[in-house]
């Protein structure tokens, strides 16, 4: 699909015409770098007001250069656009009377300090539960608030203490690191499933509650299978480069240029795979008629195909295998992954902002029929919107912002 086309789908989405199925939500946003700001901005792409609160010196995303785009990090612009920003400094009373201003009128709570940091500024949850009995108030940590409560959260060291970076990297040579912050992404992307799920029961009850995420409960549940092998099997899982543990052929094979991935995981892709490698026999040779054997004779099947993929060019086997059924695709750039994304219609890129402000963005994974996300602002400066908070924040008599579009109505800072 064209640019053009890419750039009309953007814009029909912009969310100016149509609420967000959060329409009316507010979230107080004390959380910094990935996890906690990933989540909001998910939620603000869904239509809630989410307010960013930044200590004086700011997100510190906001340095991690390079790369930049006009001297801000790509990093802090990838996950932060749809916010209204305010600072607030903790050591000042006025400031800490604000913020607890905004967790009384918030819907939502997200912080992630280190478990138990917010108790001295009276911003803890037993605090704000207080003042405001509905809110739902969402904690992420590295490692919970019992006895890994003062280990620093990072993800890189989740990765290392979860067992992830046992399972990445060459058999015969050292762990790696995943290329993304892979449980920080999940964190965040479970931070939305909990406040949601949260949302729903305040809905039938009235009642908020305090919803707990770390990084190392996602991290063990985001190994799903490899952590299952342990717990229910026995089996200490361990790094077999590019192979799958449990199925074969699932991996990058060599052709006449390059590498392609073929991911046959049932015995029908595996007919259609010989099929178009025209090796006919394969499929009903006892040594490779089901998954299971396949799997356990990889050694002595891995040769027979490599020699006809050696045959031709990855394009070729891709065009051919992909008309086949037969799962399978090129090792792509980041560059080569967007591109894909545009020629298969996917409109991958929207552009947030207008005029010199104009950011382009990976749009919202979520399509919807009805409430489309919403793409209102890029990515705030710092402070950008305090005097406009602080002033709805020091009024006391004010609409509340459950009455309708709160960033379409500046706050509702009007008296009633």
């Amino acid at each position: 699909m064209g640019q053009n086309s890419e750039k009309q789908t953007a814009s029909s989405n912009n969310g100016a015409t149509r609420p967000g199925p959060l329409d009316g939500l507010v979230v107080a946003d004390f959380s910094r770098v990935l996890a906690g700001p990933y989540c909001t901005m998910l939620l603000a792409d869904l239509g809630a007001t989410v307010i960013k609160v930044e200590s004086p010196a700011g997100d510190e995303t906001r340095t991690w250069i390079p790369p930049e785009r006009e001297g801000v990090s790509t990093y802090y612009l990838s996950i932060n656009r749809n916010k209204h920003a305010v600072v607030f400094d903790f050591n000042s009373a006025d400031d800490l009377k604000l913020a607890r201003e905004l967790a009384s009128r918030a819907d939502i709570f997200i912080e992630n300090f280190k478990p138990g940091g917010l108790k001295r500024f009276g911003l803890d949850y037993d605090a704000i539960q207080q003042i405001n009995p509905g809110i739902i108030y969402a904690s992420i940590s590295g490692f919970g608030t019992a006895g890994g409560a003062s280990l620093p959260g990072y993800d890189l060291i989740v990765q290392a203490m979860s067992g992830l970076m046992s399972l990445t990297g060459d058999p015969e040579g050292q762990p790696f690191r995943s290329g993304i912050s892979v449980f920080d992404v999940m964190t965040g992307l479970q931070s939305t499933i909990g406040i949601l799920a949260a949302l729903n029961h305040r809905n039938k009850t009235g009642e908020g509650q305090h919803v707990e995420i770390s990084l190392f409960a996602t991290a063990l549940s985001g190994l799903v299978n490899h952590t299952s092998a342990y717990v229910a099997g026995g089996v200490v899982p361990h790094r077999m480069g590019n192979a799958h543990p449990s199925l074969f052929p699932y991996e990058p094979l060599p052709t006449a240029d390059l590498d392609i991935i073929i991911a046959a995981g049932n015995s029908g892709q595996f007919r259609k795979l010989c099929e178009a490698l025209e090796l006919p026999g394969l499929p009903d040779d006892p040594r490779f008629v089901r998954s299971e054997d396949r799997n356990r004779n990889r050694e002595e099947l891995r040769p027979l195909l490599v020699e006809r993929l050696r045959t031709r060019p990855a394009k070729e086997w891709f065009d051919r295998l992909t008309k086949l059924g037969v799962p399978c695709g090129p090792i792509n750039t980041i560059e080569g992954g967007v591109k894909f994304a545009q020629e298969i219609g996917l409109n991958p890129i929207v552009e947030v902002g207008e005029g010199a402000d104009m950011i382009p963005m990976i749009r919202h994974p979520l399509t919807f029929s009805r409430t489309p996300p919403r793409y209102v602002s890029p990515p705030p400066a710092l402070g950008q919107d305090s005097e406009e908070i602080r002033a709805w924040l020091s009024q006391p008599d004010y609409a509340p912002l459950e009455n309708g579009s709160a960033d379409s109505k500046k706050f509702q800072a009007q008296e009633q």
